[in-house]
Formats: structure tokens, C-alpha cells, sequence
């Protein structure tokens, strides 16, 4: 009886040494960086990871099943958000085609087709028109779309998330931006694995200063 009990001991030792050290090594300025001037998040309250990407990133898409995974499994504390990067020219219509498609609700619908056509399937959906042709097929209204796409709101929206991309210095897809404090990538954490991990080092390390 007392060897088990031992036994367990030892056991729950070694899970939080492990923890500790898997904690311990994610070192900033080598895993994570730290902005000089932290950016807004949208909400005072919890913590906001941010998932800075583009429809047409094939790393975007590897990416995409592990930052599902960690988004449903996420603390309620956390809130995970989605950031439609424009890093060049070609990119800003799919940026606006994402905040069309919220303000009508109708994101679910198409947020995985979109993915598969651009970076799975490299179509050339780079218009108003032809993104407008494309989300019709999943049920869609194509006129109610292109309103959206060419509003105020809408483009005030992609503004807002490119002024927050700049002043992070994100310069890459995907990129994981935690708390408007910090940044990750799998250039810097060692892989899509590892940065899920790092995000979730990040987001425990912002709970505890909160407390």
C-alpha cells in the first residue's frame, strides 16, 4: 500500500517537474517576442489570442486543424479572434471578402470553402465579382455580399485589423498574437505544434498577471 502511495507521489512529481520545465523553455526573444508598444485588443476582459492569417497561406491551412483544436478547447477565459491579414495588395479582397461575410453572419458557410479554393486550390478568386460568383454556391446572396464587401463598416473593419497587424510588426502568415502583448510563429516556436503550445504558455502567463 505504501509503495503505491509512493509510487503516485512520484508520479505527480514528475508531471509537474515535466510541466515546469516545458514551461520554462519557451524563452522570449527566441519562441515569442514581446511588442514595445502592446496593441489594443477588441475586449478589456480575459485574454485575446489573435490568429493573423490569410485564405490563400498554404501554412495557413496546415495550420488551420491545430488552431480549431486549440480554439474549442480553449479556457472560457480566453478569446480567440481571427485577424484577416493584407499584407500585399492581392491579399486585401479576401480580407474584405471575411468581414463581408460576418456582418451578414454567413462566415460558417463559406470560411472553410474559401480556404480550400485559394490556398488548396489556388483559384483566382482576387475580385469582388468573382468572390461574389464563388460564395453564392454555398447559399449565399451574391448582391447582399458585394453591399457588404464595398460598406463603410466593412472597410473600416479591415482598416482597423491592418493597423493593429502593422503595429505588431507581424510580417507572415500565420501568426499567433496573444494579448496584444506578444507574437509567435512557427519560424519562432519550432513548428505549428509548438506554437499552439507557446500560445498556451502565453495566455496562462497573461491570466496570472491579471489575478
Amino acid at each position: 500500500m505504501t509503495r503505491t502511495f509512493g509510487s503516485v507521489v512520484l508520479l505527480v512529481a514528475s508531471l509537474m517537474f515535466s510541466s515546469l520545465v516545458s514551461a520554462q523553455s519557451w524563452e522570449e526573444g527566441e519562441h515569442y517576442r514581446t511588442l514595445d508598444n502592446p496593441v489594443r485588443t477588441a475586449s478589456d476582459e480575459g485574454v485575446e489570442v489573435a490568429e493573423v492569417f490569410w485564405y490563400g497561406c498554404p501554412h495557413c491551412y496546415n495550420f488551420k486543424p491545430l488552431s480549431e483544436a486549440y480554439e474549442a478547447s480553449a479556457p472560457d477565459y480566453v478569446n480567440y479572434v481571427r485577424l484577416p491579414a493584407a499584407l500585399g495588395r492581392s491579399w486585401e479582397p479576401h480580407a474584405y471578402a471575411f468581414y463581408a461575410l460576418e456582418a451578414m453572419g454567413e462566415l460558417d458557410k463559406v470560411h472553410d470553402a474559401l480556404f480550400d479554393a485559394l490556398a488548396g486550390e489556388h483559384r483566382p478568386l482576387n475580385d469582388v465579382e468573382s468572390l461574389a460568383n464563388f460564395v453564392a454556391g454555398y447559399g449565399v446572396d451574391p448582391e447582399e455580399f458585394t453591399n457588404a464587401y464595398q460598406s463603410f463598416g466593412v472597410r473600416a473593419r479591415v482598416q482597423q485589423a491592418q493597423s493593429k497587424i502593422r503595429g505588431a510588426r507581424i510580417t507572415g502568415t500565420p501568426t499567433m498574437l496573444i494579448n496584444g502583448k506578444y507574437v509567435t510563429s512557427a519560424s519562432m516556436a519550432g513548428g505549428h505544434e509548438n506554437v499552439i503550445e507557446v500560445v498556451k504558455y502565453l495566455v496562462e502567463k497573461e491570466r496570472a498577471a491579471s489575478e
